[in-house]
């Protein structure tokens, strides 16, 4: 069965998934349909800002957790904290859907995120589009022009009220059948519904 991932670039944790879906998708031989979508509309219509910087405790535990946990998985370490919340959250989207539709999406996620988390690059910044583009061979000009256009910010609102309707409230989440899982942690659990297990 087919797992429909709703991944949003500016979510931190899913710098995990970020670095390490591809050789999830490889090993498991899994099938994943991407959907990038806005995880700040969803948090803000259920009033649930999850890392406020006013609550530090939180927040410096979250930075925390994401070093231990990339340490476990064996990924580069991130330079934390990284730059957050993104300034051009929507932008970052909005190329990955262009991406998506050109079928370069998880190099461009995986790509985005290691120049955010190790780079220290904000994702959706002019500087972050053009690194990513010089390592994957895009042109710059035409992805951003294919991000603008209208027909792009649809997708991205249809995308997001589906993760919605979905019962999706965070990033990442795997939807398989009715079920929702929700987190970089419920990846494997997400595989194993999704072949049977």
């Amino acid at each position: 069965m087919v797992i429909t991932a709703y991944l949003s670039i500016g979510s931190t944790y899913t710098y995990l998934t970020a670095l390490r879906l591809r050789s999830v998708i490889e090993s498991q031989d899994a099938a994943f349909d991407f959907k990038p979508f806005s995880v700040r509309a969803i948090m803000r219509e259920m009033n649930n800002i999850p890392f406020p910087p006013e609550k530090k405790a939180k927040v410096a535990y979250m930075w925390r957790d994401i070093e231990r946990r990339a340490a476990r998985y064996g990924l580069p370490a991130p330079q934390l904290p990284a730059p957050y919340p993104l300034e051009h959250f929507d932008r970052a989207n909005h190329v990955g859907i262009v991406a998506n539709r050109e079928g370069w999406y998880l190099d461009y996620f995986e790509a985005t995120y290691r120049a955010w988390f190790v780079g220290g690059i904000p994702a959706g910044s002019e500087e972050s589009i053009s690194k990513v583009c010089q390592q994957l061979g895009q042109s710059e000009a035409a992805l951003l022009k294919g991000a603008a256009q209208p027909d792009v910010q649809e997708t991205y609102e249809r995308n997001t009220a589906e993760a919605m309707a979905a019962g999706v409230f965070g990033a990442p989440s795997f939807v398989v059948g009715q079920d929702v899982f929700w987190g970089d942690d419920r990846l494997e659990d997400a595989l194993a519904a999704s072949l049977g297990a």
